[in-house]
């Protein structure tokens, strides 16, 4: 199984929030901007397939930096889109990723992971 059968594996959690958020009428997960949280993984997801698992530790990580930055951004655009169970699934999804691209997600931030690198959630 190749990089990017690995990846697409990853359960992402949107859907879900979609799901709950129209169920309970919460507006800061609505379809839409679930779907932007999807998008910049799925953007993710095309960067590192296309630098591969050959690709330095710091290009893996340039490539993460920037999801996790996309993610602050939303996050500041929608008040309350990432709160403390939402941070913990993304964190896990930042943690699976690492671990797909070959390295360790215990090297970084006290073990939590690169997403706690530049997390603002």
């Amino acid at each position: 199984m190749g990089l990017k059968e690995k990846l697409e594996k990853i359960q992402l959690p949107f859907k879900s929030w979609a799901t709950f958020g129209a169920k309970v009428g919460w507006e800061r997960h609505s379809k839409e901007n679930c779907q932007k949280a999807e998008a910049i993984f799925q953007e993710l997801f095309a960067e590192l397939v296309q630098i591969g698992l050959k690709a330095s530790e710091a290009e893996k990580l340039e490539a993460m930096k920037s999801a996790v930055m996309a993610l602050n951004t939303l996050d500041e655009e929608i008040q309350g889109f990432i709160e403390t169970s939402e941070r913990e699934q993304l964190v896990g999804v930042f943690y699976n990723i690492t671990k797909e691209i070959g390295l360790n997600p215990a090297n970084y931030a006290d073990g939590e992971g690169p997403a706690s690198l530049w997390r603002s959630w």
